[in-house]
């Protein structure tokens, strides 16, 4: 039991980190531009991969698309199911969809791709339920070239190193287009989106990332005081900046 709920405060955590980034003006521009780019038609299937508490999948939806979103942590699920009701959203593995061959016209997937043990398995996978003329969307950030405004640059750059180092795969968004092309997808493009965030609820973001490289041993107690300080009086003063460039990546089955 205590197991169970220290997993659904982590989820909960997550889902209110999520929750501040994906509601920045950037964030919902950089999702819409996603859609344009799926071109689904009225009634087409879409499948969301990864798709958390099911914003995307709800929007999706609002668009007339048939919309499925799969997830394997059942927190998350539960709390899509809780907060969009008549979303359909399913338990499953990226590599192991729940749709027969053919059944979608678009795959999206969105910070994702770099926690996946095996990518070419999940892109595999994305063939098999797209159907010909199917178009995929991958987004994701290049964890290595987060950009934070500090007057600890040294301190920064170690802060953002350690946090990167502990993603499996935290360099596989700037490879988007070649993994598409090598799988045997077509009409691959790859753009880059910078999101700039500057509100004060930014902060938590940056505290997730700060916390982190304490706790692998990346920078002292008192080196996480001194820099969060600092951002928190930038934060109050309205001169916080991070800038997060954002990879997106399309193709056609």
């Amino acid at each position: 039991m205590a197991q169970t709920h220290s997993a659904y405060t982590d989820t909960e955590t997550l889902i209110r980190l999520l929750d501040v980034a994906e509601g920045m003006p950037g964030a919902v521009a950089l999702r819409e531009r996603g859609y344009d780019l799926l071109r689904p038609p009225p009634g087409a299937t879409v499948v969301d991969v990864g798709c958390g508490a099911g914003r995307a999948v709800a929007e999706l939806a609002g668009r007339g698309c048939r919309a499925i979103g799969v997830d394997p942590d059942p927190a998350m699920l539960a709390a899509a199911r809780e907060r969009f009701p008549d979303l359909d959203v399913r338990p499953a593995d990226a590599t192991d969809l729940p749709l027969a061959d053919g059944e979608a016209l678009g795959y999206r997937a969105d910070k994702v791709y770099h926690m996946l043990p095996d990518p070419a398995a999940a892109l595999a996978e994305a063939r098999r339920v797209l159907a010909p003329g199917g178009r995929i969307v991958l987004v994701g950030q290049d964890w290595d070239t987060m950009l934070i405004d500090a007057d600890q640059g040294e301190l920064t750059r170690r802060i953002v190193a350690a946090r990167a180092d502990t993603i499996p795969r935290p360099r596989i968004a700037r490879s988007y287009r070649t993994l598409l092309t090598d799988a045997g997808f077509g009409e691959a493009t790859l753009e880059v989106h910078t999101g700039i965030f500057t509100e004060p609820a930014t902060v938590s973001l940056l505290e997730k990332h700060a916390a982190t490289a304490r706790e692998v041993g990346a920078i002292t107690d008192a080196e996480l005081k001194s820099w969060l300080d600092e951002q928190h009086e930038r934060a109050a003063a309205g001169r916080l900046t991070l800038a997060i460039p954002m990879f997106l990546a399309a193709a056609t089955r």
